[in-house]
């Protein structure tokens, strides 16, 4: 592992190895933090905050068994399933959303995989979210090859496929799906030439070897994700992750830190769990390499800080929505991650 800071700030690396992540883990919390401020404002504005807004246009109803999701089908708090949503609905929303202040716009749909027969529906609304300068971002489940292309050729900017966990402890959480099926999307992904936004979920009674081998399988891509979502777990009762010890706030942040310093030009978002996060837990995540929040009230099925509380901790912090392009030159999304 790169013992020099400046050297950790030039180079994107795709070698990482589980015994350096985990030293990088280890360090004393401070050290930690300074070298992870350190790698971010050599990379990013270090007062700016990408903002995402996220709307569920299918809910309910999917074929997987995901441990954390209520809308699955398989668990007792399987939410209601509903048709996918008509593209006024979206626009609409797409509208609220930029009067808000996003800057872009994603959507979700509780599919397994996406059908061919949805593949045009799913395309208008990116058109259509296009047209009013938002960036576009969408996660649908698998991707086949020629569904990856037409969405590229509809507009789409980012395509959300989380990886979740380790590759290791990935079957304690699903068995429907496996983790090559999720690799094999974010290859499609990124031969179509969309940007790839990739995370995962903590919190789910993994350990840190598992942290640290989700964050490797993310770093050592290809190409590095564009964005990197990190949720943290939030229970659900009637789902199997219900009831599981919650996660240490510090080694939350931890996770944040280190994620910054091994994917330096990622956006590193929070999240799912920001609603049970005090502002100043929230601070210390954005002190560590955070960078991007998704706005509003709600994600697809679990409650969000409001838009007005968030205004006012960005108010208190000297925070401001990111409007431009980070401070190094931007990766290509043409051949990868």
């Amino acid at each position: 592992m790169p013992e020099n800071v400046a050297e950790t700030q030039a180079t994107i690396r795709n070698d990482w190895s589980q015994q350096e992540v985990e030293a990088l883990f280890a360090m004393p919390f401070n050290d930690l933090m300074f070298k992870a401020q350190t790698v971010h404002r050599a990379n990013f504005d270090a007062n700016a905050v990408q903002i995402s807004t996220l709307l569920s246009i299918k809910t309910g109803g999917c074929a997987e068994d995901c441990g954390y999701c209520p809308q699955s089908a398989h668990h007792e708090s399987a939410v209601k399933a509903e048709p996918l949503m008509p593209l006024d609905e979206v626009m609409k929303s797409a509208n609220e959303a930029k009067q808000a202040g996003a800057n872009r716009f994603c959507m979700g749909a509780a599919w397994r995989s996406l059908k061919d027969r949805d593949l045009e529906r799913v395309a208008e609304m990116v058109e259509g979210v296009k047209s009013l300068g938002l960036e576009t971002c969408v996660t649908l489940g698998m991707l086949e090859e020629h569904q990856a292309k037409r969405l590229k050729e509809a507009g789409l900017d980012y395509y959300n496929h989380n990886l979740d966990t380790s590759p290791e402890y990935y079957g304690e959480i699903i068995t429907t799906r496996t983790y090559e099926d999720r690799l094999n999307t974010l290859s499609h992904v990124r031969d179509a030439g969309i940007n790839v936004c990739s995370g995962g979920i903590v919190g789910m009674g993994e350990g840190r070897h598992d942290r640290a081998g989700l964050l490797i399988s993310l770093a050592n891509l290809p190409t590095q994700p564009q964005s990197v979502p990190i949720n943290l777990l939030v229970q659900v009762e009637g789902t199997p992750l219900d009831g599981v010890d919650n996660l240490d706030p510090i080694e939350f942040v931890r996770t944040i830190a280190v994620a910054r310093i091994m994917m330096p030009k990622s956006f590193v978002r929070l999240s799912a769990g920001r609603e049970h996060m005090t502002d100043e837990l929230q601070a210390m995540c954005f002190l560590a390499g955070a960078n991007s929040i998704f706005y509003g009230e709600k994600l697809l099925t679990t409650d969000n800080p409001d838009t007005n509380h968030d205004q006012q901790l960005f108010k208190r912090l000297g925070i401001t929505p990111w409007v431009g392009e980070e401070k190094t030159e931007e990766h290509s999304c043409s051949s990868a991650a």
